[in-house]
């Protein structure tokens, strides 16, 4: 059974930096892209980062574009995503994603995690 974990959330104060891993097993996810998505209460689930399976190709939404890096070792079947210049703004729940390609919206996509919260105080 495919399955994707995520770790590394937690508290940062609005300025700092954390970094979130998702970590899959019961498959090789190394043929997929992988990408990260945020919700928060309320609202829909929104793309942040994705990359390819190479790893040769990132994609990032505007709002985090500059602050945020993703990055993937497909030998440990690993993704992370590098959060630099905090805000709080980005309070959310991050979930980790994998589909042969992922895109925008959160609707295609075929494989999710079970979400790590982040939360940065002012």
């Amino acid at each position: 059974q495919a399955q994707l974990v995520e770790s590394g959330g937690g508290l940062v104060q609005a300025g700092g930096s954390l970094r979130v891993s998702c970590t899959a097993s019961g498959r090789t996810f190394s043929t997929y892209g992988m990408g990260w998505f945020r919700q928060t209460p309320g609202k829909e689930r929104e793309f942040v980062a994705a990359i390819s399976w190479t790893g040769g190709t990132t994609y990032y939404a505007d709002s985090v574009k500059g602050r945020f890096t993703i990055s993937r070792d497909n030998a440990e079947n690993t993704v992370y995503l590098e959060m630099n210049s905090l805000t709080p703004e980005d309070t959310a729940v991050y979930y980790c994603a994998a589909d042969r390609t992922i895109t925008t919206n959160w609707r295609n996509i075929g494989y999710w995690g079970q979400g790590t919260q982040v939360t940065v105080s002012s």
